[in-house]
């Protein structure tokens, strides 16, 4: 087993894991403030964070890497963008689990070892998370690489076959119908909730249950920026486009990007909570303090994009925030161009669901206005990620 080294004794030599996004943005990263506060070395933190990311090689047969962000000619073209133009992809279908989930769940698996290590986690608590899509794949795959042991809280209409899946990765399911006395909102989430409750760690994507799911998902958005001004890369985005169910990765990519690029959030017509949430929190002066008016449950969500149909969107300060500093906006794109979009990126070559390919509807939302929302020459990008099960 790996053990902390401190500042004290003489570090290791530096390994070689140029490109690694989470050895990369050591510096940027708050588990890994934490970590060196409590003493230990740069060479230590590289070191964890390549046993973890060979265990979950070793279980999903894919690692943490950075993912191409290129331009995509058969959208680019059917879009009517020129050469001087186009559709950029930042594709996270091949991302551990098939998405970005992990990159947020990372970064809390990271401090927790990094806590074990330096002996102020004495005993294992369990994992928990609320979710039955690419959030609980991810996290299973990662609390196996881990041998750590996780509850995974599910709605009722849960798949078996996903079902089968988180089973053969050694998750506990429970399954949560509502109750005569739930409140409104998630039964899947209060349960997980009670779980945290109970001494549960929460293993989530929702940035209001565990703040550490931010850290590692603004690595996706340095990658942009850092691939934006490359040579290969289009120098300037007029957009960015991200798919929105809980609000994480937009947080993430807003806080990332800063101003630099406009923010673009999207959300499907059957499930729009942060669209409407943005509207009621216009002209309220602190929104945070009346987020139990602006933030209500989405009733009945619905959409071919099921893994955006969140009834709430957890993260949206963080992604009120982002499209606010940027002069972007909260997009609705309708069912019909749900579709559309999953069909035109899978016609280009991408293995992606139609969650993953959701943000590309506002897009088609913003171009088939009677007025384009972009011109030929305009540069946006688009995150794909979930790949098609």
């Amino acid at each position: 087993m790996l053990q902390a080294d401190v500042a004290t004794e003489r570090p290791a030599p530096a390994m070689n894991v140029a490109g690694h996004p989470f050895v990369e943005n050591d510096s940027r990263l708050a588990w890994a403030a934490t970590a060196s506060a409590l003493g230990m070395t740069d060479d230590a933190r590289q070191a964890l964070v390549r046993e973890l990311d060979d265990a979950v090689r070793s279980v999903d047969g894919t690692g943490f890497v950075v993912t191409p962000f290129t331009r995509c000619p058969v959208v680019s073209d059917e879009l009517g963008f020129s050469a001087d133009g186009g559709v950029w992809v930042k594709d996270e279908t091949g991302g551990v689990g098939g998405s970005q989930k992990a990159r947020h769940l990372f970064t809390i698996l990271l401090h927790l070892r990094a806590m074990e290590l330096l002996g102020h986690l004495p005993e294992r608590p369990r994992l928990a998370i609320a979710s039955c899509g690419n959030a609980a794949l991810a996290a299973a795959t990662l609390a196996r690489a881990a041998r750590w042991p996780i509850d995974v809280f599910v709605p009722t209409w849960m798949s078996d076959g996903f079902g089968d899946r988180l089973d053969s990765l050694g998750a506990t399911i429970h399954r949560c119908p509502r109750r005569d006395d739930d409140p409104p909102g998630d039964p899947a989430m209060l349960r997980f909730r009670e779980a945290v409750a109970g001494g549960s760690v929460p293993f989530t994507v929702q940035g209001p249950e565990n703040a550490l799911c931010l850290d590692g998902g603004r690595t996706i958005g340095w990658e942009i920026g850092a691939q934006m001004v490359d040579p290969a890369g289009p120098g300037a985005l007029d957009a960015i486009f991200v798919q929105v169910g809980g609000g994480a990765l937009a947080a993430c990519l807003g806080s990332a990007l800063g101003e630099s690029v406009p923010m673009c959030a999207v959300q499907a017509e059957g499930c729009a909570p942060l669209d409407r949430g943005l509207r009621r929190a216009t002209g309220v002066d602190d929104p945070a303090q009346a987020w139990g008016r602006i933030m209500t449950p989405w009733t009945d969500p619905t959409s071919l994009a099921d893994g955006i149909l969140d009834d709430e969107t957890y993260d949206w300060l963080g992604v009120l925030d982002a499209v606010n500093a940027s002069g972007g906006s909260s997009i609705v794109a309708s069912e019909a161009n749900i579709v559309a979009a999953h069909e035109l990126a899978r016609r280009s070559g991408l293995d992606v669901s139609p969650t993953g390919s959701a943000g590309l509807a506002g897009l088609l939302e913003v171009q088939s206005a009677p007025t384009p929302g972009f011109d030929a020459s305009s540069n946006v990008a688009v995150v794909m990620s979930g790949v098609e099960r």
